[in-house]
């Protein structure tokens, strides 16, 4: 196992709750569209990097059985906790590159919000060896910050250009992980030369808010919690301005946000 792909992994110990409680389901939209290009229900779905099952649980009511793949136990535990009553559906810890799992007998492979932490070629490699001929493999993110209103979007870029400053330039932080550039997925997959059909598809997927859940889904992200973990004077005082700001903008109010997602397919 690359060194960099257990660093990866440890970024994310520490806060499953606030992740857990704060980021968006799977939209249905997402199983939909990967039905439709299967054409049919699948028998065996896989969801790679799958955190606490926030995207695995939509393929219960589908698939015979689905499989979580997550390295950190923290995000592994409360997957399991809070899926317990879904027989089909189990959890197992493992690298995206290196499942030990059999050759082509998965219908589906999805990444949701983890691929951009997985070496890609080895990932796209292992992906091509579990999947059916006619199998379908998914990587789709979300665009941060939500889009809300314009000033707390601007709250929230602010803090997050603090955020990369610090890690680019603390001495423990900056070689702490391995990310790969999001804006290559389509690509890298397309390189692969593993599929036979390749395509982007950007939707929308609108969710209830309020000011607490906004400040939770900025300390869900890994940056701003490794900061925290190491130097957290240095970010307090721009994380308090962030809150302050997010309080004054919405107070105790509902609210609509909306996550703009980038799907991207292959096809075996």
């Amino acid at each position: 196992m690359p060194e960099n792909v257990k660093l990866n992994a440890d970024r994310f110990l520490g806060f499953a709750d606030i992740y857990n409680n704060s980021r968006p389901q799977s939209p249905e939209k997402v199983k939909e569209i990967l039905l439709n290009y299967l054409g049919r229900n699948p028998s065996q779905v896989i969801d790679l990097g799958c955190g606490t099952g926030l995207s695995t649980a939509i393929w219960s009511d589908v698939s015979r059985q689905v499989i979580g793949i997550e390295p950190s136990m923290d995000m592994q535990r409360i997957a399991k906790e809070k899926l317990a009553n879904l027989s089909n559906i189990k959890f197992i810890s493992a690298f995206s590159n290196d499942t030990g799992l059999e050759n082509n007998y998965v219908d589906i492979i999805t990444c949701s919000q983890s691929f951009h932490w997985m070496n890609p070629h080895q990932t796209l490699k292992e992906v091509s060896r579990l999947l059916t001929i006619g199998g379908v493999f998914a990587v789709y993110d979300y665009d941060w910050p939500p889009v809300c209103n314009w000033e707390a979007e601007l709250a929230y870029s602010l803090l997050f250009e603090k955020v990369a400053e610090i890690e680019s330039n603390h001495p423990k932080l900056k070689d702490s992980f391995v990310r790969w550039n999001k804006d290559n997925h389509l690509t890298n997959i397309k390189n692969s030369q593993e599929f036979r059909y390749v395509r982007e598809i950007v939707f929308s997927n609108s969710e209830n808010c309020n000011a607490q859940r906004l400040i939770k889904l900025a300390l869900s992200q890994g940056g701003l919690q490794a900061i925290l973990k190491e130097d957290k004077d240095r970010i307090n005082p721009y994380l308090i301005r962030f809150q302050e700001k997010i309080l004054e903008i919405y107070g105790n109010t509902e609210f609509s946000i909306d996550f703009c997602y980038r799907l991207r397919i292959g096809i075996k």
